[in-house]
C-alpha cells in the first residue's frame, strides 16, 4: 500500500537509499524540490524541503515522499505548488513527481499522482495543471490515467512540454 508522508528523521534511511539509487543511476532527480539542498545534511535538508514564501520564480509548496508501507521503502516523491506563477503555468504546473529508477513501470506513478490529487483537494486546488516533456510517455500516461486532459504543447528551453489539466 502506498501513502504520502512528510519527511521525518525516522525516514532518513529511506531517503538516503532512494536518493543514492537515483544518484548512482546518473539520472535527473525529479521533483526538483527533493534536490534543492544536499540530503546528506539532514537538518538543513528538512528545513529547506518546502518553500514557505514566494521568491524569484518559486512559489510556496509542499513535498511528500511516497512510502510503500508493505516494503517500508520510498518509491518516489511529489511536490505540490500551492499556486502557479507565469513560469509554472508554462512548464511545471501544480504537481512535480518522480519515481526512483528501480520502481518504475509498476504503476506507482499513477497511484502517487492520485494521492497527490487528494492532497490538492484538501488544499482547495480544484483545477490541477501537470506538465511533462513530450517524450516522457510514461509520465503522460500517469497524468491521463488520473483524468488529465491535454490542453496544448509548448516549447520551453528547447523541449516540447505537454500541459494537462485535471479538474476535480
Amino acid at each position: 500500500m502506498l501513502k504520502l508522508v512528510k519527511l521525518e528523521k525516522k525516514y532518513i534511511p529511506h531517503l538516503n537509499e532512494m536518493m543514492d539509487e537515483w544518484t548512482n543511476a546518473n539520472e535527473k532527480i525529479i521533483p526538483w524540490a527533493i534536490i534543492r539542498c544536499d540530503y546528506h545534511n539532514i537538518d538543513q535538508y528538512i528545513k529547506n524541503l518546502e518553500i514557505k514564501e514566494a521568491y524569484n520564480n518559486c512559489v510556496p509548496d509542499l513535498t511528500f515522499f511516497c512510502l510503500d508501507t508493505d516494503r517500508n521503502i520510498f518509491v518516489g516523491a511529489v511536490n505540490i505548488r500551492l499556486y502557479l506563477n507565469d513560469k509554472l503555468l508554462i512548464n511545471g504546473g501544480h504537481i512535480g513527481d518522480g519515481i526512483r529508477p528501480s520502481e518504475r513501470g509498476k504503476g506507482y506513478g499513477t497511484q502517487m499522482i492520485s494521492l497527490a490529487l487528494e492532497e490538492c483537494d484538501k488544499l482547495g486546488i480544484k483545477e490541477v495543471l501537470m506538465c511533462c516533456n513530450k517524450e516522457n510517455i510514461a509520465s503522460a500516461r500517469t497524468i491521463i490515467k488520473n483524468g488529465g486532459i491535454l490542453e496544448n504543447e509548448v516549447k520551453d528551453d528547447g523541449e516540447i512540454v505537454q500541459r494537462y489539466w485535471i479538474k476535480r
